[in-house]
This record gives C-alpha cells, sequence and structure tokens, in this order.
C-alpha cells in the first residue's frame, strides 16, 4: 500500500508533536529517574521490516476509493467486514523519515505520536474522500499550496547537503587562511560604570517632591542633571587613574572593587578574569585588546555601559583537531546561505500597492508618550558587563 499520501497531512502536526516535549525537561515526578521507571523497550532490530506494526480496524483505503467513484444516486458500497490497514515497519519508517528534521532521525515520543495520529488521520481523510471533499475547488487549492511548501523544504534540505560536503582540504585552507579567528586568550578585566548609582527615593522624600512648585521642580531637575554630570566626569576621570594603576602592577580585583566604590554599586563586583575569550566573545567596541600583546594593559575603552581596562594574560592558536567541527559548521552555513541567495535572488516582485495596502505603523501604546525621556531624569543605572 502507497503511504506517501499521509506525509502532506502529517508535515503540519510535527510542529505540535515538537511543543510537546518542552515539558520533559525537568526530572521525572516523585524523584524516579528514567531507569527507575521500568526496562528499557526492546530493539528495533527485533522487528522484521514486514512484520505489521500498526493494524488499523475498520478502515480499508481501496473499498473506500473504490465506492468514492460510484455514480451519482447510487449508495456507497458498505465497508467489508475484514475491513482492516495493515502499515508494515518499513512503511512506518518510510514515513518516519519523511517527517524528521535533518538526519537525526524522530525520537521514541515523537514516533509514538506519529502511531498515534496516523489511524486517525487515515480514517477522516477516507471519509472525507467518501464525501467527494479531495474533488472540492478548496482543496485543490490547499495541495498547491502544500505541494509548493513541500517542493521548498526538499530544495532546502537538498541544498543543505550539498553545502554538507565539505572536504579536509577546505578546512584546513580555512584555518590557514584565517588563524585570527582560532586564537584563544586570557583576559583581566576592570569594569567602571558610566553613571553612579543613586540611591532610591524614601517615602519621605517622594511626599517632599510632590509638594514641590513647578519653578522649585525645574530647579531639582537641574541640580540632579548637574549632579549626575559631575558623577559621569569623576568616573571618567577615576578610568583614567586605573588605567595607569594597573600598568603599574596593581592587583584588578583590588582596583575592580575601587571601581565600583566609587560607582555606589551595592552589588557584587564582577568577575576580573575571562580565561577562554575567542575574538567573537567581545562586542566590536572592545576587540582592540586583542592587539595588545601578552602582559600588556590596554588603553581605556569605552562605550554606552562604561568604561574597560583589558590585560591579556595569555595567547593561543587552537589546534585544528579541536577547532575542525566548528570550521566545517562554519563553511557548510557560508555555502547554504550561499546556495540560497542563489535562489532567492533570482526573481522579484511587484505587488499592486491599490490592492495591498501597506500596513499601517504601529503608533505608540495609550498613555505611552513619543517625546525623549524629560530633561533631568534619571537615566538607567549602571549594571555589570556580560
Amino acid at each position: 500500500m502507497r503511504m506517501s499520501w499521509l506525509v502532506c497531512v502529517l508535515l503540519g502536526a510535527l510542529p505540535w508533536g515538537q511543543a510537546q516535549e518542552a515539558p520533559q525537561n525537568g526530572p521525572p515526578p516523585g524523584g524516579m529517574s528514567m531507569r527507575q521507571q521500568g526496562p528499557p523497550p526492546p530493539s528495533t532490530a527485533e522487528v522484521p521490516e514486514n512484520a505489521a506494526v500498526i493494524t488499523i480496524v475498520g478502515v480499508c483505503s481501496p473499498a473506500l476509493k473504490a465506492a468514492s467513484k460510484a455514480p451519482a444516486g447510487k449508495t456507497a458500497a458498505k465497508k467489508p467486514a475484514d475491513c482492516k490497514t495493515v502499515i508494515t515497519r518499513a512503511e512506518f519508517e518510510r514515513i518516519a523519515k519523511a517527517l524528521q528534521q535533518g538526519p537525526v532521525p524522530l525520537t521514541p515520543q515523537r514516533r509514538q505520536q506519529l502511531a498515534t495520529m496516523l489511524p486517525r488521520f487515515m480514517a477522516m481523510s477516507d471519509a472525507a474522500k467518501e464525501r467527494g471533499l479531495d474533488k472540492t475547488a478548496h482543496f485543490t487549492e490547499m495541495m498547491k499550496l502544500v505541494r509548493m511548501q513541500i517542493l521548498t523544504q526538499e530544495l532546502q534540505r537538498s541544498l543543505q547537503e550539498e553545502a554538507d560536503k565539505i572536504s579536509d582540504a577546505d578546512m584546513e585552507r580555512q584555518y590557514k587562511d584565517h588563524p585570527q579567528d582560532y586564537e584563544q586568550f586570557s583576559l583581566d578585566r576592570i569594569f567602571i560604570p558610566r553613571y553612579k548609582q543613586q540611591p532610591p527615593e524614601t517615602r519621605d522624600e517622594e511626599q517632599a517632591d510632590e509638594k514641590l512648585s513647578e519653578e522649585q521642580r525645574k530647579a531639582k531637575e537641574t541640580a540632579d542633571r548637574v549632579q549626575q554630570e559631575q558623577g559621569e566626569q569623576q568616573l571618567d576621570k577615576l578610568a583614567e587613574s586605573l588605567e595607569t594603576r594597573a600598568a603599574a602592577g596593581e592587583d584588578f580585583a583590588k582596583l575592580q572593587k575601587e571601581a565600583f566604590d566609587a560607582a555606589g554599586m551595592k552589588m557584587e563586583s564582577p568577575t576580573i578574569n575571562l580565561p577562554k575569550v575567542r575574538r567573537s566573545g567581545l562586542p566590536p567596541s572592545q576587540t582592540s585588546v586583542f592587539d595588545v600583546k601578552v602582559g600588556q594593559i590596554s588603553q581605556v575603552i569605552s562605550d554606552n555601559s562604561g568604561h574597560y581596562i583589558y590585560k591579556v594574560v595569555s595567547e593561543e592558536t587552537l589546534p585544528f583537531d579541536q577547532v575542525k567541527e566548528e570550521i566545517h559548521n562554519t563553511l557548510r552555513s557560508e555555502r547554504f546561505r550561499a546556495l540560497m541567495e542563489k535562489y532567492q535572488n533570482s526573481y522579484h516582485v511587484q505587488n499592486n500597492e491599490t490592492y495591498f495596502q501597506p500596513m499601517p505603523t504601529p503608533g505608540p501604546h495609550p498613555g505611552m508618550p513619543m517625546h525623549s525621556m524629560p530633561q533631568g531624569q534619571a537615566r538607567p543605572p549602571a549594571t555589570k558587563p556580560n
């Protein structure tokens, strides 16, 4: 019996089956481990390929298909008493393979879900055929879309397989041509927040602010802004001072604590040492640190979050065997993207703007003003670096 027609129906149900696995992340209830829940299921290798794995009594597709073609006005033939459909292991595994994502087979849970869905879809779809629903215009249009979707997925799968064919010579060439991508550093870092942490207002201070006149409120906002700017300037100067002291050999942990104390940060100081850092592990604004020699201190690097001072503790180039899989994945992604762009850039679209009216631009949330933060309003507190 041919089962390929089920693939179209089941493709839409697969994401649902995947979503059901999310709650499985935690341990089983009652503290039982998976090994304690019973013996493992027998290996599928013990089941011959031509053995029945699903028997559906009451569904016999050939008889129903013939009945659906009965002349108008005649009653469809009744199901025979022994009506049943048998799905062998080979047939079931062909369907499972068509539904799997990439080379990884369906998990046992998804196979169970597939075994549960198959009988229902077969029975319901055959009933729909008996009613002639597969001859409607709606069904025809839906099948066009499903066919295009599946062909698109098949093209992507084919391109992924093509992109995955990467030789050792290609990977070794990538390793030699881009040695900086496989360098690993150990860094010490000091982080100085850009702004001082302001203590939260007490209830009495909030009540006092509510009683201020408009003129007094503006004066207070101006004073707060001046105080914040002064604090920012103080931390700027502190960063320059800490750079000089770090270059002179002072302990990074001591300097980091001093920076957080000066900024009024009550949280614990961030970790000083970053033992395994690649060039892609820091924001682009901070990658200049990788040009600093081992044992040297970087200049102060500043961005919106604050100031950073680095010391390069060590540098090494990772061996090829250690990054071989990473290189393979990088080249595969680049090749797949290039192959996809070839097809995605092979056409352009012109829509009738009169028919497809442009979507309205989302407006502000009710009650949320469009203007920027009022002058004098406290800026977000500084946070730890990532």
